[in-house]
């Protein structure tokens, strides 16, 4: 039995702590395959982004939008890591990941779309609303957000993650196309 107070835990059962702890508080202290999802599908989260998270490919921009909201919730840095554009994972601050999602609530995700850009499928925009609590009170943030599709698994586009690529370059995406064709507009 797990225990998620901090004492007096009944005899037999294993007290936790951390980044554990805030794990277990945000699915309802439940084993992960009797938990609703944090991504307000309301399916059970090992048939919805706990799929994603064991290594199964998101079958799209939105549902990998969505498995990326959850990795926050859950504290999931590497997952996070590994769904950015690849050749922008050197550049993320994985202990401000960590730090953020363990310093945070989080209160719920709203997709309100998601669409192709420019008529080409492997590229997707998503919008949506997360809102969180942390020391300094309650926060909502609004983005549309840049997805790209490469050997059939979709990363985000960070944008606050500086490349460098010419525009006469091989993307950066690994599309083979020029970066000024692919996704310069993104970043």
């Amino acid at each position: 039995m797990i225990c998620l107070t901090t004492n007096r835990c009944p005899t037999g059962s294993t007290p936790v702590s951390g980044p554990t702890r805030k794990i277990l508080e945000s699915i309802g202290g439940n084993p992960m395959s009797t938990s609703i999802c944090p991504c307000g599908s309301g399916n059970l989260l090992d048939a919805c982004c706990g799929h994603y998270h064991a290594g199964h490919p998101a079958p799209c921009a939105t549902a990998l939008m969505r498995s990326r909201y959850s990795a926050y919730v859950l504290g999931l840095v590497d997952y996070l890591v590994a769904t950015t554009l690849p050749a922008q994972q050197a550049g993320l601050d994985r202990n401000a990941i960590s730090a953020w999602s363990a310093q945070s609530t989080w209160l719920g995700l709203e997709v309100e779309s998601s669409e192709v850009f420019g008529g080409q499928p492997e590229h997707a925009f998503v919008t949506f609303t997360a809102r969180w609590h942390d020391s300094t009170g309650e926060h909502s943030h609004r983005e549309q957000s840049s997805f790209v599709q490469n050997d059939g698994r979709w990363y985000f586009i960070d944008p606050t993650v500086e490349v460098k690529a010419g525009r006469n370059d091989v993307c950066l995406c690994g599309s083979g196309q020029k970066f000024k064709k692919c996704c310069s507009s993104y970043l």
